[in-house]
């Protein structure tokens, strides 16, 4: 579900206080009004005390009234009646059985709240209250209690709604922040007056946009050698069509067809090879697995003939299981692009071993030859694209390995380039790991 935060924050601090304050509310009124209805109790415990110590019917600071004949109090504005027994006419309401103490009683359509006290020489005082004036008091005392509670409700509602949103202002400070940057001028976001919570995702953010820029940068610098790198073929075909417009022979035109075929073909080659490392570059789908082995020999097959053309002893040297482990087909342009350097730059009569293994955890694929091979310092540049050692033979574009590399990282392998057996030639490393 998706929603607002801050309304989320503001309605569940905002739960959680009013239930709270409820809570509180309704246990300050609980206590309140039992407090109330026990001093009420204390106060007819003192006065049967002091109206059994004077030993009178009446005491001129209490207002008191007397029991009809039906037993009902019928002086409604008083509080307190003391009754002295055997002295006064004993209420039909009250018992004279009742043992000395607290007491609820009926009195008629009345409830009273009676304490019978047992004085000396038999003598009894009971002092009785009606129990909906005790309890209209408990309630008002109680509910003064309440009303401050209940007024504050609304002004803490008030105040979690505008500390939520103050809090919550870095955020919307972030996402104009991100909202005015250039998209091809990404800077990082400031992380000054960010709350800790917040910070692990303003730092995430700020290593995404590092990673954009630098995807731009490569993107650029990628279309620069790009048109580099078409405008040179494309240049010397348009000269060498121009030349050939100039023959004034046909044995001639057929000797200037030959370079115009070269450049058109190494036009051709570039071109795909970019389209290669575009397509890898933008992640498309990858194609369902295939079998290491069977894919191995299908492209020993595919440059055994370039290979037997220049004197090249290319061979297979397989060391899987007996059932090959499965391994992306993309794979394939990763091994067909270290085939093709081997190839290159190999010479005549040099050997290129296409060797595979593998066990329960990844599949390895090494191309090995006995070429010139790559200084170490050289090793990390050359999967730059367009970039070639200073004075290698060859028409080479300098794509290769840029693929491959591209590739191996969208597929989650690993390249690795090290020294030849001898100490000479290179040995170009893919490891796979096997997904569980």
């Amino acid at each position: 579900m998706r929603g607002s935060l801050q309304r989320r924050l503001s309605l569940m601090l905002g739960g959680a206080t009013l239930l709270a304050a409820l809570i509180a509310t309704l246990t300050s009124f609980g206590l309140a009004y039992q407090e109330a209805r026990e001093f009420q109790d204390d106060m007819l415990r003192q006065i049967a005390l002091l109206a059994s110590a004077r030993s009178h019917r009446s005491i001129q600071a209490i207002p008191q009234r007397q029991a009809g004949q039906n037993g009902n109090i019928s002086d409604p504005e008083s509080l307190v009646v003391v009754t002295h027994l055997p002295g006064d006419n004993r209420p039909s309401w009250l018992d004279s059985n009742l043992s000395p103490g607290f007491h609820t009683l009926n009195a008629g359509t009345e409830r009273l709240r009676v304490f019978i006290h047992d004085g000396p020489a038999g003598t009894r005082t009971a002092v009785s209250q009606p129990t909906e004036s005790r309890d209209e008091i408990a309630i008002n005392s109680a509910l003064r209690t309440l009303v401050p509670l209940l007024l504050l409700l609304p002004v803490m509602a008030w105040l979690i709604v505008r500390i939520v949103r103050a809090e919550l202002a870095p955020v919307n400070v972030l996402a104009r922040c991100l909202d005015e940057q250039a998209a091809d001028r990404l800077h990082a976001l400031a992380d000054d007056n960010v709350p800790r919570e917040i910070m692990p995702f303003v730092q995430a953010i700020n290593r995404l946009l590092e990673r954009t820029n630098q995807a731009l940068s490569q993107q650029r610098r990628f279309i620069a050698d790009a048109a580099h790198e078409l405008r040179t073929p494309l240049t010397a075909l348009s000269v060498q069509i121009q030349n050939l417009k100039q023959v004034g022979s046909l044995e001639a035109a057929r000797e200037r067809i030959l370079p115009l075929e070269s450049g058109i073909l190494r036009a051709q080659q570039v071109t795909e090879q970019l389209l290669s490392l575009a397509r890898t570059q933008a992640g498309s789908a990858e194609e369902p697995p295939v079998n290491v082995s069977l894919m191995a020999r299908e492209l020993i097959a595919e440059y055994h003939p370039l290979a037997e053309s220049k004197g090249i002893d290319l061979g297979l040297d397989e060391a899987v299981p007996e059932m090959p482990p499965r391994v992306p087909a993309t794979v394939r342009l990763i091994i067909r692009n270290a085939l093709e350097n081997a190839l290159n730059y190999t010479p005549a009569g040099g050997e290129v071993t296409l060797r595979l293994s593998s066990d329960d955890d990844e599949t390895v694929i090494e191309v090995a030859d006995n070429g010139p091979g790559i200084p170490d310092s050289e090793k990390e540049r050359v999967f730059d694209p367009f970039y070639r050692i200073t004075g290698t033979p060859g028409t080479g574009s300098g794509l290769g390995l840029a693929i491959a590399k591209e590739t191996a990282a969208r597929l989650g392998g690993k390249i690795s380039l090290r020294q030849g057996a001898n100490d000479s030639g290179l040995l170009f490393r893919y490891q796979q790991r096997h997904q569980k």
